[in-house]
């Protein structure tokens, strides 16, 4: 086949090794053709979502006809001259790919099925690093306290001094009151305090589960030193019997808050004691197996740091009395305990 250029008045026809190669694209084209439409056609309408409409022979050969594709693809890469032939190719195996192995339903199908039962299953199959993480937690807590009272000196250390402000050893007990009900200036101070405590437990969280791949050890460090700082807000208001009013001021988010570390410092003690203890299994595939599981734990965590954000901004600041936010602080905990622990297990049971 002689390839025409024309320049002038003037006829080229192209060198013999250039017209051979060519004949050999177009046959290329030519022959595989067919199997590219049939791909091309069944791709289409699983695309726009007429899945009820492909047959069953087409379903079955979606599989042979993407391998066909790119095979047709790589063999063109290396020896086509057709540009068009080549970018059709590489946009039809791309298509096909998301097709044959990419997500089968969408976000919205996604969430339903994470919300639906998929969060609560993988927090009940971390039961045992869960209870780790919240003796670490009680730990820290007793800890803080008890460094605390054996020398308050030990206060200043453990709660920053720009976010401490006028609660500190010494604080008269309607200073400390006013922080907690606003009767005085010292109210900004204190939410000033909160934004302190979503931010840093925020990134406490993040680090317990990002920790964990050292065998959890850091993770459960994290969460003791973390709740030290607790355990000196605690002593401070005890001995100005305010213990059950800071309780309930923290209730409001702090349950959800709370328990959100909670969540985040057992996927990464749950990744950690996988690795230590990996079982028949090599040390990745144990860390992979178990970090699957601690990922969608972890996005959970996500989902409840930005309720305990909305909690802390809104309902904390409306109300204003000590039932009132216990009442709150308590119906959240018992929202998480009751999705984790009882939602979802009927369905696990009718499936096992």
């Amino acid at each position: 086949m002689a390839l025409m250029a024309f320049f002038g008045r003037k006829t080229v026809e192209a060198p013999p090794d250039i017209a051979a190669a060519a004949l050999r694209s177009d046959r290329f084209r030519l022959e595989r053709e067919g199997e590219w439409k049939r791909l091309e056609e069944i791709v289409s309408r699983m695309e726009s979502g007429r899945l009820r409409k492909l047959s069953d022979e087409d379903v079955l050969a979606l599989p042979a006809l993407y391998r066909t594709a790119a095979s047709s693809l790589a063999v063109a890469r290396e020896t086509t001259l057709d540009a068009s032939t080549l970018a059709y190719l590489e946009g039809l195996v791309q298509r096909a790919w998301f097709q044959v192995y990419g997500p089968r339903t969408s976000f919205a199908g996604w969430l339903r099925r994470f919300l639906g039962g998929g969060w609560s299953a993988s927090v009940r199959a971390i039961g045992p690093d869960l209870l780790i993480a919240l003796a670490a937690m009680i730990a820290g807590t007793i800890v803080g306290w008890l460094l605390v009272s054996s020398d308050s000196q030990w206060f200043h250390a453990l709660v920053p001094p720009g976010f401490a402000g006028e609660r500190g050893p010494g604080a008269s007990p309607e200073t400390l009151r006013a922080t907690l009900f606003g009767e005085q200036q010292g109210a900004t101070g204190l939410s000033a305090f909160a934004a302190y405590l979503f931010s840093n437990n925020a990134q406490v969280a993040i680090l317990a589960f990002a920790l964990g791949f050292a065998f959890g050890v850091p993770s459960i460090l994290l969460l003791i030193h973390n709740m030290a700082l607790l355990g000196a807000m605690l002593w401070l208001y005890h001995g100005a019997g305010l213990t059950l009013d800071l309780v309930a001021w923290l209730s409001v988010h702090g349950t959800t808050e709370l328990f959100a570390i909670l969540l985040a410092g057992g996927a990464g003690i749950h990744i950690g004691r996988a690795m230590a203890f990996p079982g028949n299994r090599s040390i990745m595939a144990a860390a992979a197996e178990s970090g699957r599981r601690a990922a969608q734990v972890m996005t959970g965590v996500v989902l409840m740091l930005i309720v305990a954000a909305f909690l802390e901004g809104f309902a904390r600041q409306l109300i204003a009395d000590t039932p009132g936010r216990l009442i709150v602080g308590t119906f959240m905990l018992i929202v998480w305990l009751t999705y984790f622990y009882a939602f979802g297990r009927r369905a696990e049971s009718g499936e096992s």
